[in-house]
C-alpha cells in the first residue's frame, strides 16, 4: 500500500488510494462489490436478453429500459475492476489518461441515465394522461432519437472535463483519496486556481440532477393529477401500479447520487470513507437492483424470465431417449 503522504514526481501517474482509514477492511469490503457487480451483469443482460428474444416486449417502456440496463453495465465495467483491484491488491496505479478516460465515462454514463430516466417519466406521462396518443407521439424514430440525445447530452456537458483538468498543475501529492477518480477528489489535488473546475462541476451537476428531478417531477404532479380524476379505483391502481418500477427505480438512482452531491459540498464535518462510501454506493447499488426492480413488479418480464428458468429446468430432466 502507497503511503498518502508519498509525493509522486511523475505527473502522468495517479494513485487510487481506495476507501482512506478503511484499508484493514479492504478485503471484507469486496465482497459485497463482488456480489453487486456480479448481479448488475447478471440481472442486465438477463434484461436485455429477454426484451430482445420477446415481441411482445418491443414497445418505448421496455426498449428505454434496454438503455438504462446498457448504460448501468457500461458503467460498471468502467468502475468494478478498478475498485475490485485496489481492494484486493492496493493496484490504485492509474496513469493521467486512463484517470481522465474513467472520469470521463463514470460522469458521462450517470449523466446518460438521467436522461433515460426522464424519458422513461415521459413514456407514463404520455400513456396515462394521453392514452389515445401514446403510439403516435413515442414512434421508433422519436425513441432512437432520445438514445441519441442521452449520448451526446452526456458526452457533451462531460467534454470540457478533461480540459478544465489538464490546465491544472499537480505539484505535491498525486494520490487520489478516493476509489475511483471522482471529478472534485482530482481537482482538489491541485496547486493554483481550481475556482473554473468547481464552478464547472456545480453546473453541471444541476443542469443534470437539477433539470432532471424538476421534470420528473412535474410529469408525475401531472400524472398524480390525471389519476386522482379517474372515478374507478381499479383504473387508478391499474394506473399508478404502472409507474411503481419507474418510481422505485428514480429512487434507487437519485437518493444516494444526491446524498453524495450534498455531504460532498456542504458536510464538511463528515469523515472522509463516508464521502468515498456514499459516492460508491451511488455507482454500485443502482445498477444492480434496477434489473430486480422491474423483474419483480414488472409482470410482462416476471412472466417470461419464469418461462425461460422452467424450460431450462425441463431440458435438464428431461431422460434421454
Amino acid at each position: 500500500m502507497v503511503s498518502p503522504n508519498h509525493t509522486f514526481l511523475d505527473s502522468s501517474v495517479f494513485i487510487l488510494m481506495g476507501i482512506p482509514g478503511l484499508e484493514e477492511f479492504h478485503l471484507w469490503l469486496s465482497l459485497p462489490v463482488c456480489l453487486l457487480g456480479t448481479a448488475t451483469i447478471v440481472g442486465n443482460i438477463t434484461i436485455l436478453v429477454v426484451i430482445a428474444t420477446e415481441p411482445a416486449l418491443h414497445k418505448p417502456m421496455y426498449l428505454f429500459l434496454c438503455m438504462l440496463s446498457t448504460i448501468d453495465l457500461a458503467a460498471s465495467f468502467s468502475t468494478v475492476p478498478k475498485l475490485l483491484a485496489i481492494l484486493w491488491s492496493g493496484a490504485g496505479h492509474m496513469s493521467a489518461s486512463a484517470c481522465l478516460a474513467q472520469m470521463f465515462f463514470i460522469h458521462a454514463f450517470c449523466m446518460m441515465e438521467s436522461t433515460v430516466l426522464l424519458a422513461m417519466a415521459f413514456d407514463r406521462y404520455v400513456a396515462i394522461c394521453h392514452p389515445l396518443r401514446y403510439t403516435t407521439v413515442l414512434t421508433d424514430t422519436i425513441i432512437v432519437r432520445i438514445g441519441v440525445v442521452a449520448m451526446v447530452r452526456g458526452s457533451i456537458l462531460m467534454l470540457p472535463c478533461p480540459f478544465l483538468i489538464q490546465r491544472l498543475s499537480f505539484c505535491q501529492s498525486h494520490v487520489i483519496p478516493h476509489t475511483y477518480c471522482e471529478h472534485m477528489a482530482v481537482v482538489k489535488l491541485a496547486c493554483g486556481d481550481t475556482r473554473p473546475n468547481r464552478v464547472y462541476g456545480l453546473t453541471a451537476a444541476l443542469l443534470v440532477i437539477g433539470v432532471d428531478l424538476f421534470c420528473i417531477g412535474l410529469s408525475y404532479f401531472l400524472i398524480a393529477r390525471a389519476v386522482l380524476r379517474l372515478s374507478s379505483h381499479e383504473a387508478r391502481s391499474k394506473a399508478l401500479g404502472t409507474c411503481g418500477s419507474h418510481v422505485c427505480v428514480i429512487l434507487i438512482s437519485y437518493t444516494p447520487a444526491l446524498f453524495s452531491f450534498f455531504t460532498h459540498r456542504f458536510g464538511h464535518h463528515v469523515p472522509l470513507h463516508t464521502h468515498i462510501i456514499l459516492a460508491n454506493v451511488y455507482l454500485l447499488f443502482p445498477p444492480a437492483l434496477n434489473p430486480m426492480v422491474y423483474g419483480v413488479k414488472t409482470k410482462e418480464i416476471r412472466e417470461r424470465v419464469v418461462r425461460v428458468f422452467q424450460k431450462g429446468q425441463g431440458t435438464g430432466l428431461k431422460a434421454p431417449e
